[in-house]
């Protein structure tokens, strides 16, 4: 049974966020300043990934299937962030948000976490965060937008530049784009500046998601054929479709004339 949207209008010092909660067969879904769907949850299995989108962010353990360290800007609905919690036990997960409001929604209703040792919520600005030289980050995964647009201090060729600093010498950097932007090969162009033109990219779906994933060192001459064994062994692990996303990537990368060193 549907049940009709719950609204909460919050102030801040920039402008008004709506942030909408509703449910639609049996998941709960997270709508902030528009009606775009930001995060998705389904009440009876609160820990998996609902999105296409999100799982095929996913794809990084592919190429590292045991980060010390991933560090998320933009929580949502904190869908990618208890997944790595509950999930990949070894991992410490840190997460940049820059509106209280967006963590209370999450916490409320859709079953966060509390900040423990491997799990933390940042309230903190995105783009200032990778400034830190300090950083020293194995995945950094990057989902932030305002109704429907990228936000730009998190897309800029400076961000970028700072987000290849940040991560560590096997790092990876994950950014989720929307397609049907009209500046997304701006984006993608410059992601491929900073990180030297080691990128590949997957379309979750056709005119969908498009999830990009930047190395900070080439993971060297890989073929498809040992990244699909390893996506059937991630699949059997995390039942989610790997093999597919090795598809997608292969698809993508190969079209567009992007790395090809895998």
């Amino acid at each position: 049974m549907n049940k009709q949207p719950a609204r909460f209008v919050k102030k801040n010092s920039r402008r008004d966020l709506d942030i909408v909660i509703s449910e639609q067969n049996g998941v709960r879904l997270l709508h902030l300043g528009g009606n775009m769907t930001q995060s998705a949850m389904r009440i009876n299995a609160p820990n998996e990934l609902e999105l296409l989108y999100t799982q095929c962010m996913m794809s990084f353990l592919l190429f590292n299937p045991s980060p010390a360290q991933v560090v998320m800007i933009g929580l949502g609905g904190g869908s990618l962030a208890k997944f790595v919690y509950h999930r990949i036990l070894q991992t410490k997960t840190i997460v940049i948000e820059n509106n209280q409001h967006v963590i209370d929604a999450a916490t409320h209703f859709f079953e966060l976490p509390a900040n423990n040792d491997r799990f933390q919520v940042v309230l903190a600005d995105g783009a200032q965060f990778v400034e830190d030289d300090a950083l020293n980050v194995d995945i950094l995964m990057v989902d932030g937008f305002d109704d429907g647009q990228q936000i730009a201090a998190l897309c800029s060729q400076s961000f970028y530049d700072r987000a290849y600093e940040a991560l560590g010498s096997e790092g990876i950097l994950v950014v989720n784009l929307l397609s049907r932007d009209k500046r997304v090969h701006t984006y993608l162009q410059r992601i491929g500046e900073s990180f030297h033109g080691r990128v590949v990219a997957m379309l979750s779906e056709p005119q969908g998601n498009l999830i990009v994933f930047a190395f900070k060192r080439s993971p060297g001459k890989v073929a498809w054929k040992s990244l699909r064994s390893r996506a059937t062994i991630l699949a059997e692990q995390y039942h989610l479709p790997f093999p597919d996303f090795v598809s997608k990537l292969r698809k993508y990368t190969e079209s567009h004339g992007l790395y090809l060193e895998i």
